[in-house]
């Protein structure tokens, strides 16, 4: 439109109200209009509502294309009823404004509501805060998500995440008992025998611990022992997690022997931590703990050293590789070491191990594959941290692209035209190449249960348990298909090392809806998963389901152990916490089929469950003598197979309650006479002075405060000598 033609005005619907429009005189469309005004008329009554001034066009348009009213409304008593309203929304307004400036702040619990988080209290275990899921994620308000004891985090993969769940009414009879004034009495014996105990134990640990800082010193074993350890340990852990080049070990730890040159201390550090690896399983009491324990204390004091950049190398990961499985093996801060790992993986990083060395500047074969064997044990190492630690793996399949090894044998690395031999030839990588396979679908259930924002549906449940028995039939497979023509099978130690990972994994991706299993039968397939997992969790450490033998100390003799038998006995980590989930298991299903039975006599005990709850009570004296200083998991064993016995003999919850204080006065004892022994055996004869030989029908409130103070006054003594030697 050209700017000198005149602008069309847009004509307005031509509304008047019944007066102006029976007198045809101009209105000017008010409420009411002028003309009704002037005439004083009370009524001003309009065929189609006024158009207000500040309306749109659009309004305008939409209301004159509107169809007449066949029902004419009283204009201002409408408009008076919307100013009513309009008044009462802002008086209520105002008064909630009011409310909330006069209301006392209180923090904000939109983070973690107080709802979410059930206290479970009690006098033999603590307190501990389970989480509930959090709706806002999608996650269930029914199921345990984690659970924080002694100001620590643990994820659903942790065994302690169920267990509080599972034994909470045992904890409340034995409280109740306690609270009894005519069972009082003995019921605070219990407890003053575990505070006496938990004293015994600190002393002991007090003593073992090495001076710290701690440096390497030359001092090996005597050659025939170093060489039985090197051969344990070249049979157990390496022949699964592939850290050394064997023969370039070997050659150097021949060297030792037969020249009178200086150690590299490099490489003295890297063998003390196979010994001290290997000490785990030399013999059933590890009695080369004591030393195990110093060789780990002066791998870290090298490794914390500040310079580390000139040392940064490929035997620098090796030796921190080792240091995490020692670490575990000697019990010398294995709970934390979850955190190592994520110095181990971001170390490896810096030197570009996440990468493959195909991406790499051009090396040889021997260097690319160390490359991918280290790679393959670093991620194999933190997913397991994830699983034993309850905490997130902080890793993911888009962090790297390392492809897995090759299936070489040691020595084949050292010629650059080497060849890869074929799948069915077993060779010394064969084992770690298949257990990578799986690493994606472990890696998967490791986030599903440790991210706090995994959903934890059990849609997701069922889907990961199907692609991990996926990968556990290939696993299987590969392990049937080797060719005993072209070289040796896999050991039996390989063979349960494998089998106890794939069932602690699929045991955990069901464990969060165990406990609802018990009571609605939508998750019957998981309970029926983690009562399967468990039976084959434990017969993999006792592969025959008979009675395993008894204590020493009781005048018999124990059969020997096998090399993964004294793993989970003498040592600690993810191997012994799948054996310790595998009992819980059992006992909770053994616990749960009592009280389902509705005939009108007990039903007995099943004589192969009863026969693995009788076995994890040797188990655990086993691992005391072997030097555990907690005795918890003693008493927690014995705890369940008196629960499980009064409940098939129909006890009544009084009766029941005594049962267990009864057993647990018991295993105490037992506990008691194991500690003293080792402070017979381990801490000097001055520091035993006024210890003397007490038991638990001896204690009274005095003497616990008397035991206190000299325990308090020993543990002054141990720790100011080892000042002095600093």
């Amino acid at each position: 439109m050209s700017d000198t033609q005149p602008r069309r005005r847009r004509r307005r619907p031509a509304v008047s109200c019944t007066l102006c429009r029976r007198r045809k005189i101009r209105c000017n469309r008010e409420t009411p209009c002028s003309n009704c005004t002037r005439s004083r008329s009370s009524v001003c009554e309009y065929e189609t509502l006024p158009v207000s001034p500040h309306r749109s066009r659009e309004s305008e348009r939409d209301e004159a294309s509107s169809t007449t009213t066949s029902t004419t409304v009283p204009v201002l008593e409408m408009e008076s009823m919307r100013n009513r309203v309009t008044l009462l929304e802002k008086e209520v307004e105002n008064s909630l404004r009011r409310m909330i400036r006069s209301a006392p702040q209180r923090p904000s619990t939109a983070d973690t509501p107080v709802s979410s988080i059930e206290t479970a209290e009690s006098r033999i275990g603590g307190t501990f805060y389970i989480h509930h899921g959090n709706p806002a994620l999608g996650q269930s308000p029914n199921i345990h998500r984690s659970l924080t004891h002694k100001k620590r985090m643990y994820g659903q993969s942790h065994w302690m995440n169920m267990s509080v769940v599972m034994v909470k009414d045992i904890a409340e009879m034995i409280d109740g008992h306690a609270r009894d004034p005519s069972t009082q009495e003995f019921s605070e014996k219990v407890f003053s025998g575990m505070h006496k105990c938990k004293r015994i134990a600190r002393l002991v640990k007090s003593q073992r611990e090495p001076p710290w800082p701690c440096p390497p010193t030359p001092e090996l074993p005597p050659k025939n022992i170093a060489d039985d350890l090197v051969d344990c340990y070249l049979r157990t852990c390496e022949s699964v997690y592939r850290i050394l080049h064997i023969p370039s070990f070997k050659r150097s730890y021949e060297a030792i022997w037969v020249t009178d040159n200086e150690i590299d201390s490099t490489f003295l550090v890297q063998l003390k931590l196979v010994l001290a690896i290997a000490a785990a399983v030399y013999n059933n009491n590890f009695t080369l703990r004591p030393s195990a324990m110093r060789w780990v204390h002066e791998a870290e004091t090298f490794l914390a050293n500040p310079h580390l950049k000139h040392r940064l190398n490929i035997q620098y990961i090796q030796i921190y590789c080792l240091q995490l499985l020692a670490r575990q093996s000697a019990a010398v801060g294995e709970d934390m070491v979850f955190i190592s790992t994520g110095n181990l993986i971001r170390s490896a990083m810096f030197l570009g191990l996440h990468r493959d060395p195909a991406h790499l500047p051009a090396r040889t074969i021997f260097a690319n594959e160390m490359h991918r064997r280290l790679w393959n044990t670093i991620i194999e190492l933190c997913l397991q941290a994830s699983i034993y630690g309850g905490c997130p793996p902080l890793l993911s399949q888009d962090d790297f692209d390392t492809q897995p090894a090759g299936n070489f044998d040691d020595d084949q690395l050292g010629s650059n035209e080497a060849i890869a031999r074929p799948e069915t030839c077993l060779t010394q990588s064969s084992v770690s190449i298949i257990l990578r396979k799986t690493f994606p679908a472990r890696l998967a259930i490791t986030r599903f249960l440790n991210n706090f924002t995994s959903t934890g549906s059990y849609e997701e449940t069922l889907q990961l348990d199907s692609d991990l028995r996926t990968g556990y039939k290939t696993l299987r497979d590969d392990l049937r298909a080797f060719d005993p023509s072209n070289g040796n099978l896999p050991s039996d130690f390989q063979i349960r090392v494998l089998d106890t990972i794939m069932n602690r994994y699929l045991c955990g991706v069901h464990t969060p809806f165990f406990v609802p299993a018990l009571t609605d039968t939508k998750y019957a397939y998981s309970r029926k998963a983690v009562f399967d997992t468990a039976l084959k969790m434990w017969y993999a450490t006792f592969p025959v389901s008979e009675d395993i033998g008894v204590s020493p100390s009781n005048g018999t003799t124990t059969p020997m152990r096998d090399d993964f038998q004294r793993m989970v006995t003498c040592g600690h980590g993810f191997m012994r916490s799948a054996t310790m989930q595998s009992i819980m298991m059992i006992a909770v299903e053994m616990r749960t089929q009592l009280q389902e039975d509705d005939g009108l006599f007990p039903t007995p005990l099943r004589r192969d469950l009863l026969a693995i709850i009788k076995e994890a009570v040797s188990w655990s004296i086993w691992c005391m003598e072997a030097g555990e200083t907690n005795v918890k998991g003693h008493v927690f064993v014995c705890l369940m197979r008196a629960y499980t016995q009064g409940l098939a003999k129909g006890l009544g919850k009084g009766e029941l309650a005594r049962m267990l204080v009864e057993a647990s006065h018991d295993a105490l004892q037992r506990g008691m006479e194991l500690l003293e022994r080792m402070i017979q055996n381990e801490v000097p004869e001055q520091d035993q002075a006024g210890l003397g030989s007490l038991s638990l029908d001896d204690l009274t409130p005095e003497m616990l405060a008397d035991w206190q103070s000299i325990v308090s006054h020993v543990v002054r003594v141990c720790l100011s000598r080892r000042a002095n030697i600093l």
